[in-house]
């Protein structure tokens, strides 16, 4: 018989365990052209996705397809280069299946980051936004079908899917660096093409700041596993209609290198914070 997904995320997990010993609680998720984080990390130790039991591989640029496990300030953590999406024709199931594993590795607390669109007409390209809540409007739920109570309960709270309590830290780190982090409502479309100018319209009316092609399945999963999340959207590019100007992947791409430092530096102040709360609260 096939084994089930809690079976091949614990042997992906125990493949990762037999791999480094840095047992990590934190984990980030690095979306379009932020892979460099994962760079910063001492002790660190590169394993391709294409040799983690049953991980899928990133076919799309900017998505290196590598977990890297080490140490920031001395934290252990692992950073996911680059993640897979609907629309390179994994399912949702694929899709968290990293996210999955993770929690299974030991994994308490996530980053998910990602490259958006900015909806809001007071967001501009390049900034940094966190995410407050979000919008499913690829069409499917990751938790569809059969519950495994190994994961988690069948039905279970998303009123805090992004925790206000890493919120409250990522703005005081922010500000302690010198820049402020607007707030906003993500929503997650099943891509690739982007939005048009009327689908953007209508997404604002629906409370919509930010829009891109992932995380929001890997929250669902992370919060189903009892894992807090923080979400953090860099702005690569003005949603269509906003400026009248064509959008490409290439400036996602570009965008995204250009705030890497600012990335690295915010989450480079909260993993020492989050990891002494996950220490102490155990």
């Amino acid at each position: 018989m096939n084994p089930g997904v809690f079976e091949r995320a614990s042997e992906a997990a125990e493949f990762l365990r037999q791999r480094s010993s840095a047992a990590p609680t934190i984990a980030i998720v690095l979306g379009s052209g932020m892979g460099a984080l994962a760079e910063q990390l001492e002790d660190s130790l590169a394993i391709p996705y294409a040799e983690i039991p049953y991980f899928p591989r990133s076919t799309i640029e900017g998505h290196s397809g590598r977990l890297v496990i080490g140490r920031l300030r001395g934290v252990p953590i692992a950073a996911m280069q680059g993640r897979v999406h609907g629309y390179e024709g994994y399912s949702p199931e694929q899709v968290t299946f990293p996210m999955r594993a993770l929690g299974r590795l030991g994994i308490e607390t996530v980053i998910v980051t990602n490259a958006a669109g900015g909806i809001r007409r007071d967001l501009e390209q390049g900034q940094l936004a966190l995410l407050s809540d979000h919008i499913n409007f690829t069409g499917s739920n990751p938790l569809t079908g059969a519950n495994d109570e190994r994961f988690g309960p069948r039905f279970f709270d998303m009123t805090e899917a992004y925790s206000p309590r890493l919120r409250a830290l990522a703005q005081g780190a922010a500000q302690d660096a010198g820049f402020d982090m607007a707030e906003g409502v993500y929503l997650c479309v099943p891509g690739p093409s982007f939005e048009t100018p009327a689908e953007i319209r209508a997404f604002r009316s629906m409370g919509a700041d930010l829009v891109g092609m992932s995380t929001v399945h890997e929250v669902i999963v992370a919060r189903h596993m009892g894992i807090e999340v923080l979400g953090i959207s860099c702005v690569t590019n003005m949603a269509a209609g906003i400026l009248g100007q064509q959008i490409s992947h290439q400036e996602v791409l570009e965008t995204g290198l250009r705030v890497q430092q600012r990335l690295g530096q915010l989450v480079a102040s909260l993993v020492p914070q989050i990891g002494e709360w996950n220490r102490t609260a155990r």
